[in-house]
């Protein structure tokens, strides 16, 4: 045994500040006090934000009108309770900024005898297919109006969620079928351009189980702003000539010993967002490497097609730098298809980045390790995304903290702590909810939340490319 076989390997440890977020009149670290205190980021972008919001319900006589009441109230502000700040509103002149519209010709009534209907079917593949193909008849009729609603609530009664909302079955070929209705929903509402957002009866009445209704409050319009086609915030320090792409990988609906498809998202420091979907290909679960991984040429064409629809959206020339995110190393041959594929770009970074339970760092003390701890053992970079929030003084988690694990990187000379600042930055930018941060970055987050909708999407349908159509 050698003298370096006897030495354990080097530890080094640090800490990240935490990433600001822009917004309208200022900077601020957390999401809540931001909006608060200045205002959403668009704000400051008359064309981008919107100072009303045409909103139309889908549900019961019963549920449309406690879910309107309950948007209604909420609007107005929430007082909040501890650990919950104050929701400041989402009206003309305050919070938000944007003006609720309800008018009754936009609802969509699901009748007693078309839901009696539905719930009699047997069977849950016939419940399930019957809800939907009820739900899409009243997304489509919402389309159809001559002044269309910019934003669908579904206010679904409890009864028909619980019976209608998944299904399992096996189709004419004997697949094995595993079927969502908030991810078939939203593949319908694709159909028509519309966003949508499913709330609860359960929500609204609140109660036991149920979130408090000020954390309610700020999930549910933070997520309609940006559904609106505005940003809630912008990042403080990611340069906005890199692109940002987060690539996950899922299966086909009913596919289980053969097809793989790979989606791409990409982000560039302004926050814009696409939701790119790759072809397909083989990969059976028995295969000695579990996670999928990519040939040369399916990289090269992946990478390809993420640079052409970034240049199509932003209607710039490529980026100067791109950085690639997924949870599994990368072989050989993805390092040089993507590498083939970005002929025209300066410099690029392949970082594989993926949670880890079984490495932690502790700490001396009654908190946890902080968020924005980084720590090397040998060779391996570890970054906390959650943990102790110095800058609010608690720890919301409630669990122990697992870092994540920088465990492949690939490219240009990017300095180790640019690469874990734009990590920590990127766990901040889900507009689907106003949380602090996340564990992962949102490259990865999105890609893989898309990943679920994406199943969904028929291989005849083009996905649409607007990431607010998926949440």
């Amino acid at each position: 045994m050698t003298k370096d076989a006897l030495n354990p390997p080097l530890l080094t440890a640090g800490h990240l500040e935490e990433p600001l977020l822009r917004f309208c009149g200022g900077l601020d670290v957390d999401p809540r006090a931001g909006l608060t205190t200045f205002g959403p980021f668009s704000l400051s972008q008359p064309r981008k934000h919107p100072r009303s919001a045409r909103v139309a319900l889908v549900g019961t006589p019963e549920t449309c009108a406690a879910a309107q009441t309950w948007m209604q109230e909420c609007a107005r502000g929430v007082d909040g309770e501890g650990e919950h700040p104050n929701f400041p509103g989402f009206t003309r002149d305050a919070g938000f900024f944007v003006d609720l519209i309800f008018d009754d010709t936009w609802n969509a009534e699901l009748t007693r005898r078309e839901r009696e209907t539905v719930l009699g079917q047997r069977g849950d593949r016939a419940r399930f297919e019957g809800c939907l193909a009820l739900l899409d008849e009243k997304l489509a009729w919402l389309s159809r109006q001559d002044r269309p609603p910019e934003y669908v609530v579904m206010a679904l009664p409890d009864e028909l969620v619980e019976r209608c909302g998944t299904a399992d079955y096996k189709d004419e070929d004997g697949r094995e079928i595993h079927r969502d209705l908030r991810r078939a929903l939203k593949v319908s509402a694709m159909k028509y351009s519309l966003p949508t957002q499913l709330l609860r009866e359960r929500t609204i009445r609140g109660g036991k189980g149920v979130d408090h209704r000020a954390k309610c409050a700020w999930n549910f319009f933070t997520a309609m702003y940006f559904k609106l086609g505005a940003i809630p915030w912008a990042p403080v320090g990611l340069d906005s000539d890199t692109c940002f792409v987060g690539i996950s990988f899922f299966r086909p609906l009913g596919s289980k010993n053969r097809m793989q498809a790979s989606i791409a998202q990409a982000f560039n420091g302004r926050g814009d967002a696409l939701v790119l979907r790759g072809e397909e290909f083989p990969w059976a679960p028995t295969q000695k490497e579990k996670s999928p991984h990519l040939d040369a040429d399916m990289a090269r064409r992946l990478i390809e097609h993420v640079m052409k629809r970034y240049v199509e959206e932003t209607q710039e020339q490529p980026p100067s730098r791109v950085v690639i995110h997924k949870t599994s190393r990368f072989t050989p041959d993805e390092v040089r298809g993507f590498s083939d594929g970005l002929t025209g770009v300066r410099r690029y970074d392949f970082l594989a980045v993926r949670p880890r339970s079984d490495v932690r760092l502790l700490r001396t003390g009654k908190y946890p390790v902080l968020r924005g701890t980084h720590f090397k053992v040998g060779r391996i970079e570890y970054l906390y995304t959650t943990g102790y929030l110095s800058a609010l003084g608690e720890f919301p988690h409630g669990h122990v903290p697992a870092p994540l694990q920088i465990a492949d990187h690939h490219g240009g000379d990017t300095p180790t702590l640019q690469l874990l600042r734009e990590v920590l930055a990127l766990t901040k930018m889900n507009w689907n909810s106003s949380e602090f941060g996340g564990l992962k970055p949102v490259t990865l987050a999105f890609a893989e939340l898309v990943g679920e909708i994406l199943r969904e999407v028929p291989s005849s349908q083009e996905p649409l490319r607007n990431f607010k159509f998926y949440v």
